[in-house]
């Protein structure tokens, strides 16, 4: 299968050896991903729910450049430097994946690269033109 990688020129992804996406096939890693801007601006200060917000439209970003969108995406990864914000960071997730429904995990880190950085996201999708519902409770 043949790999691309995606790259959105930050600084971090020529020191530490990077992409920001990787899509091997129907499948698509997009790395972790901060509030930072295209000039490498913070955004949503030390807001939690703005953080997030402009985070997952990043990550929708990328994931259309590779072919896909959010309605793909079957795993997402928040890394937070607080936990008690926890509804803040599910708020503006639920905004966006509340009828998608992937697999997720908020965990608590001591720090991200920068301490204004609250939260970290990655996520996985999986092109298909399967459609998908959700089952009741097990």
């Amino acid at each position: 299968m043949e790999r691309t990688n995606y790259s959105s020129g930050a600084k971090w992804e020529d020191i530490v050896g990077y992409s920001r996406a990787v899509k091997i096939g129907n499948i698509i890693e997009v790395t972790g991903t901060v509030a930072v801007d295209d000039s490498g601006n913070l955004v949503g200060g030390n807001d939690a729910y703005e953080q997030t917000k402009f985070i997952i439209q990043k990550i929708e970003k990328v994931l259309k450049r590779a072919g896909a969108g959010l309605k793909d995406v079957v795993r997402t990864r928040m890394f937070v430097t607080d936990i008690s914000r926890w509804e803040k960071y599910g708020k503006a997730h639920g905004e966006f994946f509340k009828d998608i429904r992937p697999c997720t995990s908020m965990i608590e880190v001591k720090g991200l690269i920068a301490p204004e950085y609250l939260i970290e996201i990655e996520a996985t999708a999986i092109i298909t033109s399967a459609s998908y519902k959700t089952i009741g409770s097990l």
